[in-house]
């Protein structure tokens, strides 16, 4: 089979910066046998994978790999190829994909308690165990996502399985109720199905966007924002909870400055970069954080927030806006992630590679 593999980490060349230990095609063209289920495994046949910010991440070494070489991709969607004896819920010919959790021990208390994303032993797709970036890939049947006919082209189901699946997760941890204002700090892959999530469940909630970039803000608007403006911008009103995406520090401050009284700022992100952290010095209590103001980060997924959301998927029948590469394009596509300038989801369509 053909697959993308990370072999060694560093900075991929933005086309700023010159020099030694830039990389601009970090994942290579590589052909490996196609891997063989186990027991309780299923191998997918890959349609599609969605590319994300955390893939940059993993590459430039903000996250340290565990596996090297590896290949990335955490939002694989395709056709079960065949499966190990012991599997009950996948026969060859069904639809599945996965997401950011590739496994976890299923016995310390946060997996009894339903928060497998906080175990100490959370193994993720594409970091610890080899991921989409491939024509194949192998994952346990119990952390298999069954992808519900109704959500149609599996091209523009992929991006649901992290930009939606950790969006939702995100968006259920702001504690957002109906009539309350959202705000949302970039408008990536994730807040573009964000906001359509929000517009969904709560109805007669105002949906604020801050982005940089005026596609995205463009963007917004179209998909429902009562009022988009640049990062540093005021909105109309103070928002009663914020998320954001975005991989700087800058926005934090804005997002904090702009919060209601009792307000929570949730960071739906694996890491920040260091470009401007020194920003945080202007970080003022009584104007950032004080009246009961709380910040909360997302960890990792569950396997019922993958589920949860592609129910609410299905029934809201959500269209994320994407752009597709073929497997060989992959660099392309992360390079693009990295200079921001294109709105939506970025999707490796691999069925096309054939």
């Amino acid at each position: 089979m053909k697959a993308m593999v990370l072999k060694e980490t560093g900075e991929i060349y933005s086309g700023k910066k010159t020099g030694s230990g830039l990389k601009k095609r970090p994942l290579e063209l590589v052909d490996l046998p196609v891997p063989a289920p186990g027991i309780n495994d299923i191998l997918i046949k890959v349609s599609a994978c969605g590319v994300c910010h955390t893939e940059l991440d993993q590459i430039e070494g903000r996250i340290e790999p565990p596996k090297l070489p590896v290949i990335p991709g955490h939002q694989p969607v395709g056709i079960v190829n065949k499966t190990g004896s012991g599997v009950s819920r996948f026969k060859a010919g069904d639809r599945a994909g996965a997401t950011w959790i590739f496994s976890s021990c299923g016995n310390c208390r946060f997996c009894r308690e339903g928060l497998e994303n906080l175990c100490r032993d959370f193994k993720a797709t594409g970091s610890d165990a080899d991921g989409g970036y491939a024509e194949y890939m192998v994952i346990g049947e119990d952390y298999a996502l069954n992808i519900p006919e109704s959500l149609g082209d599996l091209e523009y189901v992929a991006p649901l399985m992290c930009s939606g699946a950790v969006g939702y997760r995100s968006l259920m941890l702001t504690g957002m109720q109906d009539g309350r204002i959202l705000g949302l700090y970039g408008f990536g892959s994730a807040h573009h199905l964000v906001i359509q999530m929000a517009g969904h469940l709560f109805p007669h909630s105002k949906k604020f966007v801050f982005a940089r970039n005026p596609k995205e803000r463009k963007l917004a608007l179209k998909l429902g924002a009562d009022w988009a403006g640049d990062i540093d911008e005021k909105p109309p009103e103070k928002t009663d909870c914020a998320i954001d995406t975005t991989p700087v520090w800058r926005p934090v401050l804005y997002a904090l400055e702009n919060l209601e009284r009792g307000g929570r700022l949730v960071m739906n992100l694996i890491r920040k970069e260091d470009i401007d952290k020194e920003y945080l010095i202007k970080l003022d209590y009584t104007k950032h954080l004080w009246m009961e103001k709380e910040i909360k980060t997302v960890a990792n997924v569950t396997r019922k927030d993958g589920k949860d959301f592609l129910a609410l998927a299905s029934e809201m029948n959500i269209k994320p806006q994407i752009t597709s590469y073929p497997l060989q394009d992959a660099n392309r596509a992360l390079l693009d992630i990295k200079a921001g300038k294109i709105p939506g989801s970025k999707v490796l369509n691999i069925s096309e590679d054939e």
